[in-house]
């Protein structure tokens, strides 16, 4: 965890210390900050190397939407990590979707936008309200539910 500007962030590797993910299902290059038990605001840079750019579509590159909603919850994976005391060698899954929207396309040179935050915490299932934003306008929105083991 590094301190930039009076927030807490973490950078590619902390990021990979606590996620099982790897390339090329890693859907997060930093949290510009987060608040333990609260929030978190991740980034992605979205590039043409992307791959499924080669079939999703040729000629009119479109990120899928199912994407970024597991740059969401791949935030939020993180916000649960860094906010319970008990994480270590758990792993979180996905439990449901609810509320789920597309509103814009997010095409190569765009940078997204995590923001999440925490609604219900249970023993072992956690509901966040998340969208990603690109250029301030939601690209998608949802809240995830996720359960740990």
């Amino acid at each position: 965890m590094t301190e930039a500007a009076g927030k807490n962030s973490l950078d590619i590797k902390a990021i990979l210390n606590l996620l099982p993910h790897r390339y090329p299902l890693i859907l997060l290059d930093r949290v510009l900050d987060f608040e333990r038990g609260k929030r978190i605001t991740g980034l992605k840079n979205v590039s043409m190397n992307e791959p499924f750019f080669q079939g999703h579509f040729p000629g009119e590159p479109v990120m899928p939407g199912v994407l970024m909603l597991e740059g969401m919850a791949q935030a939020g994976a993180v916000l649960a990590y860094l906010s319970a005391d008990n994480m270590a060698g758990k792993l979180v899954y996905f439990a449901g979707l609810e509320k789920v929207r597309f509103r814009r396309m997010v095409r190569p040179g765009d940078q997204l936008i995590y923001q999440l935050e925490f609604l219900k915490q249970r023993s072992k299932l956690t509901v966040m309200a998340g969208q990603a934003l690109v250029d301030g306008a939601v690209a998608a929105e949802a809240e995830l539910m996720a359960t740990f083991s």
